[in-house]
């Protein structure tokens, strides 16, 4: 073992002590909440039953979705999301209870909020000072964990690369293993086990290209008398992966390359911040909607909404609401074409709608149906979607969650006109990294940055 293998995360992992940090917080939050709500810190026994039930609830919550796990990879925000995600259900919990049970007389409601709400802070900012301290250290070359790579040439040269470019995350390269790609030769193994041995090294990471799947077999033999961990790193450069990851499936392990992240807890935390959210937001722009409704019915002649079905979650079509900011025409069969700047079709009202994204406004309606959610890839003509599937080979892809009335793509610049190929390649791309990056916490981001960049825009018309 190598003076590098052993790091204070290897002796003592985060699931030691995290919990009972968490434990702690609540404790002194409970005391502090005590002190603030009745003007003592003496707590009663039911008092004290109450934070224990809680420590039980958040030790149990954060360790069945394995939130005191993989530190060494996840972000700080990361982090601070799912804690956030267990505090509000530890509070609609109990919450709850204590409703139902007609125990308001006992059980101070403000007590609980406060305790969660002292404990939060005290177990989120440990969290953080935790994560910074780790990074610090592994940037100074401490606490660092021995990676042996196995492969071609050009993989490890990426792998490599990649660890190089994330030092925060602690790896360092212990020893190589390079094996030729146009034929797997046994006697490339032959020393494998003792390099392994002499380097150190606390894990082998096996990277090779899915043509040379067969070789993983043979070197996970040769390793078969190392207690070192085992990862195998496959090649998919030339293919756009979506939510990937391990599965167990019919009894038999997965290699899910495609999948969409919108199931479970996931998939209710995003409705639900679809139902709030679209509902304050629907109260507030109702005045302004009636506003534009007058204007565009003043304006010209037509009806004040604009209709068309586009293509929604799992390729199902669905009919989507904006204002009308064209003069009313007619499209040849199967073609939509795009507004470009100068379009004599767009109304004056029109014109401005679009600039400014208020025609998009109806849209909320879609949100409250499901049929659509306020952050989400930008649901495009089917016609559009016939002609660009063709051309970008992850296209598709972007329909695995519902469509947006807002998205990581358009408030990074991505909007309005497609009308080059590289344009849209550009937005799939942004749509896809969403899809696999999604977050409650990026959500609001997106819609932070949408109120103050993401209406106006010049590649608008």
């Amino acid at each position: 073992m190598s003076r590098h293998a052993s790091g204070i995360t290897e002796r003592y992992p985060a699931h030691y002590f995290v919990p009972v940090f968490d434990g702690l917080a609540l404790i002194i939050g409970a005391i502090l909440a005590h002190g603030l709500r009745f003007g003592s810190f003496d707590i009663g026994d039911r008092y004290w039953l109450a934070v224990a039930i809680m420590i039980l609830l958040i030790t149990f919550i954060n360790n069945s979705i394995g939130a005191y796990e993989r530190w060494r990879i996840t972000r700080i925000s990361s982090l601070l999301a799912r804690q956030f995600l267990v505090w509000l259900a530890i509070a609609t919990l109990v919450t709850s209870v204590v409703y139902l049970t007609q125990s308001a007389e006992r059980y101070s409601r403000m007590w609980v909020g406060m305790a969660l709400l002292i404990s939060f802070i005290l177990s989120g900012g440990m969290r953080v000072g935790i994560q910074l301290l780790l990074r610090r250290a592994r940037l100074q070359g401490r606490s660092l964990r021995s990676i042996f790579l196995v492969g071609p040439r050009q993989n490890i040269t990426h792998v490599g690369r990649g660890m190089r470019g994330t030092p925060e995350e602690g790896y360092r390269i212990a020893g190589v293993q390079r094996l030729s790609t146009s034929k797997f030769e046994q006697a490339e193994l032959d020393s494998l086990s003792r390099r392994v041995a002499e380097s150190g090294a606390q894990e082998v990471w096996i990277c090779v290209p899915l043509e040379m799947g067969a070789a993983v077999r043979s070197i996970f033999y040769a390793l078969r008398h190392h207690t070192v961990e085992v990862r195998f790193i496959p090649e998919f450069s030339d293919m756009q992966l979506l939510n990937h990851r391990m599965s167990e499936v019919a009894g038999q392990f997965s290699f899910d390359l495609s999948v969409t992240p919108m199931n479970g807890l996931a998939l209710l935390i995003k409705r639900l911040e679809d139902i709030i959210l679209g509902t304050l937001i629907s109260i507030v722009i109702l005045p302004v909607c009636i506003v534009i409704a007058v204007c565009i019915r003043l304006s010209s002649p037509g009806p004040i909404l604009f209709k068309q079905y586009r293509t929604g979650v799992n390729g199902k079509n669905f009919k989507v609401y904006k204002f009308r900011s064209m003069k009313v025409h007619v499209e040849q069969a199967g073609q939509v074409t795009q507004a470009y700047k100068g379009d004599l079709r767009l109304t004056a009202v029109g014109a401005f709608l679009r600039r400014t994204s208020l025609d998009e406004l109806p849209q909320f309606y879609n949100v409250l149906q499901g049929r659509m959610s306020i952050v989400g890839p930008r649901p495009h003509a089917l016609a559009h979607n016939e002609h660009y599937k063709e051309l970008v080979e992850s296209y598709m892809k972007r329909h695995k969650v519902k469509p947006g009335i807002t998205g990581w793509a358009q408030v990074n610049g991505f909007r309005g006109e497609t009308d080059t190929i590289e344009k849209m390649e550009r937005r799939v791309e942004f749509d896809l990294w969403y899809i696999d990056n999604w977050s409650l916490w990026l959500d609001l981001r997106i819609i932070f940055w949408t109120i103050f960049k993401g209406f106006i825009n010049k590649n608008a018309y």
